[in-house]
């Protein structure tokens, strides 16, 4: 998610919001699913916490590249 994108809209957005969630689930949905499977209940829930704030910052990133578009209205 280093690269920029230009989301015009409703369409980019979800072209978007799928190629996120995709890496998401690929890099911290596994972590869950080994921690699941080979952990104790801590590693689950620090990997259950690592996948929420995944999804967090990309949300945040996205409200904040929103932000800037407005600003420069």
């Amino acid at each position: 998610m280093q690269e920029a994108i230009k989301i015009d809209n409703r369409g980019d957005f979800g072209l978007w919001a799928i190629e996120v969630a995709k890496l998401i689930v690929s890099e911290e949905g596994f972590e869950l699913a080994r921690a699941a499977r080979d952990g104790s209940e801590d590693d689950v829930r620090a990997a259950g916490a690592a996948l929420g704030q995944a999804i967090t910052n990309a949300l945040l990133e996205v409200y904040d590249g929103l932000l800037e578009g407005a600003s420069a209205e």
